[in-house]
């Protein structure tokens, strides 16, 4: 995950001198996969901060949270509702709040409050596998509309009405046993790269 956002958002060309990034981490599987996005951002001399405000106690997402604390990630105690200061402060955000799993729904806490914040934000936003506020299937009605997406695994149905400027899938870790179960036609990874663009920067 963060290679899209090394690639979308390369260090030279943050309008910050510091190189800030905010992950709104949910209590799911997505919001794990952003803990562990911001640990790998902060070996890439990225500046993550996290918001994590509903911790599962899954033990492995304690781990990824004891990870990023002994990288002396710093982690918010609150979303600032005034979104100028968080336009202020980052770069850009990362969308790891609902992600596919639509039983936790958008309108439960603390994600519905998340989300209207996250609606405001004029900073670039990243989203993760689906955006939050998205139906898998149908898309958006009324979610947040990111700048990048950053499908997992393969992309979803709802990914044909994203309309940001950069389309990522990673998920050259498919199984041979999982591509063909799901008919899937994976593109062509360059090298040994995890991710592929699939829409070009506009």
């Amino acid at each position: 995950v963060p290679v899209p956002s090394r690639q979308a958002f390369p260090l030279p060309s943050l309008p910050r001198k510091q190189p800030t990034v905010l992950v709104v981490c949910g209590p799911a599987q997505n919001g794990a996969i952003g803990l562990v996005c911001a640990r790998h951002l902060r070996i890439f001399d990225y500046e993550p901060t996290i918001f994590y405000p509903k911790r599962s106690p899954d033990p492995l997402y304690r781990d990824f949270t004891t990870q990023c604390e002994k990288m002396d990630i710093p982690f918010l105690s609150y979303l600032p509702t005034e979104v100028q200061l968080i336009n202020d402060a980052y770069n850009a955000v990362v969308d790891a709040v609902l992600g596919a799993e639509a039983e936790m729904g958008e309108g439960r806490e603390p994600c519905a409050a998340i989300l209207a914040t996250l609606k405001h934000v004029r900073i670039p936003i990243v989203s993760l596998d689906v955006p939050s506020g998205w139906d898998v299937e149908a898309g958006s009605s009324g979610g947040i509309s990111p700048d990048v997406l950053v499908s997992l695994s393969a992309p979803k149905q709802c990914a044909r009405r994203f309309l940001g400027r950069q389309h990522f899938v990673a998920g050259r870790f498919l199984p041979y046993d999982v591509q063909k179960k799901f008919e899937l036609n994976p593109p062509e990874y360059p090298g040994t790269e995890c991710v592929v663009a699939l829409r070009a920067p506009r």
